[in-house]
């Protein structure tokens, strides 16, 4: 199994930045693919970010050009900075891994609310 903790959730105004940090423990060996989830009230969890162990990345078209994953494999963790953050990136941010045999877990989720 795999445990993940995230932090740098918050409150920005329009047009600021976070970093949220994702840090994985257990059997990390098995990790392929870390990324980022969001969910907003009365939305589907949607795809924000994603990189292989590698550091191929792909990202959700709304956060393109504004949003950077990144990964250190020595950390186990994975980070997203989130620059010109709009209203409509308040969310519920998760942490995801996805192992070599398709095996996904989560994190507990970290809030993000873009307000002025």
């Amino acid at each position: 199994q795999v445990q993940l903790v995230e932090s740098g959730g918050g409150l920005v105004q329009p047009g600021g930045s976070l970093r949220l940090s994702c840090t994985a423990s257990g059997s990390i060996f098995r990790i392929v693919t870390m990324g980022w989830y969001r969910q907003a009230p009365g939305k589907e969890r949607e795809l924000v970010a994603r990189i292989t162990s590698g550091g191929s990345g792909n990202y959700a078209d709304s956060v393109k050009g504004r949003f950077t994953i990144s990964r250190d494999n020595a950390k186990n963790t994975v980070y997203l900075q989130m620059n010109s953050l709009k209203p409509e990136d308040t969310a519920v941010y998760y942490c995801n891994t996805v192992d070599a045999g398709g095996r996904g877990s989560w994190g507990q989720g970290t809030q993000v609310t873009v307000s002025s």
